[in-house]
């Protein structure tokens, strides 16, 4: 899961330069070894070597302490850290929630962007702030049935309001085994949305 590299170096010190320089990270974040010694020359290996998730705690209290917001934050793994969950919470969570989410997406991402530095293949991450992500999950499932009642009950095809991954994903997952129902994303960025259509 985490970047590895293997080069050539003259010595030790040569090598934690290019270990730096290819992996694009600090020095304290990488493990160097030789693999074999050569005249003149060495062949040298260099991964990644830190905790994930303690990594992407680090850089969100750096975040929040710049914001000067405190808060107690959980974090857990699952899949041998393929997968790391956040939970926050803070005096400000409204304010680090925003409108619809999309300040809590924004950290997500960045969140995702800056731990995809340390790995090569892929990972999951997610940030819950005062539990709005469970809370958001139950309205939706119940505007998912709700809607999906609807549509059997007139045959007509409805259309949700746009929606970010996780909410879509949300729906698709509440409507996946219901007869007669079928849901689509549609639309491009902002306007993505699901519709829900009754099929024979």
């Amino acid at each position: 899961m985490f970047k590895r590299i293997t080069f050539e170096a003259k010595t030790d010190l040569e090598a934690e330069v290019i270990a730096v320089d290819l992996l694009r990270l600090s020095a304290d974040k990488i493990t160097i070894n030789v693999l074999e010694e050569k005249d003149g020359i060495n062949e040298y290996e260099a991964y990644v070597d830190v905790l994930l998730a303690l990594e992407g705690k680090k850089y969100l209290q750096a975040i929040f302490k710049e914001l000067t917001i405190p808060c107690l934050m959980e974090v857990r793994t699952l899949n041998n850290q393929t997968e790391i969950f956040y939970t926050i919470n803070s005096e400000e969570n409204p304010l680090l929630i925003g409108k619809d989410g999309k300040n809590l997406e924004a950290l997500q991402m960045l969140l995702k962007a800056y731990l995809n530095e340390f790995v090569s293949g892929r990972i999951m991450v997610s940030i819950d702030i005062g539990n709005y992500k469970e809370q958001r999950k139950r309205k939706l499932e119940m505007v998912a049935v709700e809607t999906a009642q609807k549509v059997q009950k007139t045959k007509v095809t409805a259309h949700l309001q746009p929606m970010n991954s996780f909410e879509r994903r949300i729906i698709h997952s509440r409507l996946t085994d219901w007869k007669n129902i079928e849901t689509e994303s549609k639309g491009e960025g902002d306007k993505r949305h699901i519709t829900i259509k009754y099929k024979q």
